[in-house]
């Protein structure tokens, strides 16, 4: 499995910002989707889950209402759609897949910046 972010940039606080995470090399449907952010100095941390398109999502508590994961199962796709953006967001943003039902399927992507500047 491969995973491909996109998306990250430089933007004042109070912008919005949308990450996209491409899938590929294996059966997308089949993987549970998260985002992860690590600050600079700081451990890697949740911030969204989604496992099927129309199921429940999970948020980090900073983030909730403010930012909204989603999946694009014909495109093989996740998105974070990151509103109201702060400087606490400035973080590399880490595309997750982990496998429904196998144990040990767990892929990174490796990470897009994103920097909010006040």
């Amino acid at each position: 499995v491969q995973l491909q972010a996109s998306g990250g940039g430089l933007v004042q606080a109070g912008d919005s910002l949308m990450l996209s995470c491409a899938f590929s090399g294996g059966i997308f449907t089949s993987y549970g989707m998260a985002w992860f952010r690590q600050a600079p100095g700081k451990e890697r941390e949740f911030v969204a889950a989604i496992r099927w398109s129309a199921g429940s999502r999970l948020y980090a508590d900073s983030v909730k209402g403010r930012f909204t994961i989603s999946r694009d199962d014909a495109k093989n796709t996740v998105h974070l759609q990151m509103n109201s953006l702060k400087p606490e967001d400035t973080a590399v943003y880490y595309c997750n897949a982990v496998h429904l039902t196998a144990r040990g399927m767990d892929y990174w992507g490796k990470g897009t910046l994103v920097t909010v500047s006040s």
